[in-house]
């Protein structure tokens, strides 16, 4: 039987404080003082920033945080880690789940979990706190990666393991006069490093696209077109470190590259996959920096690297989106196969030139040191280099036997 807000739970002998991952979104601030109340123990806020946050928006959330009652607000930056751990293997392997959607949100969760989990043992608390539905992919990327750093610790999910709805939490809060979140959006909007996410009635089902009004990094992107602009990116080892010839951190150069390839529409779309849980989701995206960073990442791998490199690469990149995709990234797999990626690495450096349009990302040429079109001595269609004509109809032939001793075994 599903428990009402109200009812109380037996307080224990445990007066550690509960760290809450806060939001600042009605299902955390409702958390705050029930788990003060139902759990007679302080709560202590934690907002682990890996990207989407900016000064004034961290400001409100420490406001909100402890006027619903928590003793304390932390914001832990983690964007550099963020990228350091995470978004440099997906650059590297240019992941893309469903051959579209980058991983925008959710991908950030198991360092989050990570962060919330020191934060605990530094404060000698036992319980850690999220405000995950039953119906999300993120309870379980939380609880997996929460229970693979600490067995021991107590995980809280309130409104998942009471089934509480919007209204129940809303009354809730007016009920004890505590400050209710901002009303009215018709989306919920998830905003990271990587990109932005957004729901509403249309991704509930699967036949259309949410209104042009809603989008936020290219609402109205194809009424007003801009005019086409050419840029450069350039990366070391796989890692983009300078846009339009200035050099960059890599947080600062996808901050920069959201801002100019977000106008133009580029990284806009909706995803249609499978959850964590088993079934379908959908939602839509915007990531203009993940989009023209994985396309133009490929592009020069396309030149350096062999084809077996590309193939086997490909292989595991693919199974490491699966295990981000569930917040397994915490698992030894993941680091084997960020081993290999980061051996991967090693030649690709080099500019990539682009053009971007309203709706397109036109990669216009890759130039590096470690170009393979640029050793050969031969030239594609033209002219042989390394080898003879009579190399060339020795190896044809060759080739060819597989498929003639098949013919020939048919008894034709």
């Amino acid at each position: 039987m599903r428990r009402g807000p109200d009812m109380e739970i037996p307080v224990s002998n445990d007066q550690s404080p509960i760290i809450l991952a806060f939001s600042g979104g009605l299902d955390t601030s409702f958390c705050v003082p029930w788990l003060k109340e139902n759990y007679g123990r302080d709560v202590i806020t934690a907002c682990v920033d890996t990207g989407g946050i900016d000064a004034d928006a961290a400001v409100a959330l420490e406001e909100r945080a402890l006027a619903l009652g928590a003793i304390e607000h932390i914001l832990i930056d983690a964007k550099e880690e963020f990228f350091e751990t995470v978004i440099r293997y997906l650059i590297a392997g240019n992941v893309l789940r469903g051959n579209a959607y980058p991983l925008c949100v959710g991908a950030e969760r198991g360092l989050q979990a990570e962060k919330l989990a020191l934060l605990a043992k530094d404060r000698a608390a036992t319980t850690v706190a999220h405000g995950c539905t039953a119906a999300g992919n993120d309870q379980v990327r939380f609880e997996v990666a929460l229970r693979t750093l600490n067995p021991g610790l107590d995980v809280l999910a309130p409104v998942r393991d009471n089934s509480w709805v919007r209204d129940e939490q809303l009354a809730y809060l007016e009920k004890h006069d505590m400050p209710l979140p901002a009303q009215g959006s018709a989306y919920s909007i998830n905003r990271g490093l990587w990109g932005i996410t957004i729901g509403g009635k249309e991704t509930l089902t699967s036949e259309g696209s949410i209104p042009e009004a809603a989008w936020v990094l290219s609402a109205n992107a194809f009424d007003k077109p801009k005019t086409q602009t050419k840029h450069t990116l350039e990366f070391e080892q796989g890692v983009p470190v300078a846009l339009d010839g200035e050099t960059l951190s890599p947080v600062a150069l996808i901050e920069a590259l959201e801002k100019l390839a977000g106008g133009y529409g580029i990284g806009r779309g909706i995803h249609l996959g499978d959850t964590v849980l088993g079934t379908k989701g959908r939602v839509a995206f915007e990531a203009p920096a993940a989009i023209t960073l994985i396309t133009a990442h490929r592009e020069l791998e396309k030149l350096v690297l062999s084809g077996q490199q590309a193939r086997i690469k490909d292989s595991v990149a693919a199974i490491y989106g699966d295990l981000v995709h569930e917040g397994k990234q915490l698992d030894l797999a993941c680091d084997d196969i960020e081993a290999l990626l980061t051996s991967s690495q090693k030649r690709v450096t080099g500019t990539v030139n682009f053009a971007l349009r309203p709706g397109q990302l036109f990669i216009e040429g890759v130039a590096s040191k470690h170009s393979l079109l640029a050793a050969t001595k031969g030239v594609y269609g033209e002219a042989a280099g390394e080898w003879t004509p009579a190399d060339a109809l020795g190896y044809a032939r060759v080739l060819s036997l597989p498929g003639s001793l098949q013919t020939r075994a048919a008894g034709n």
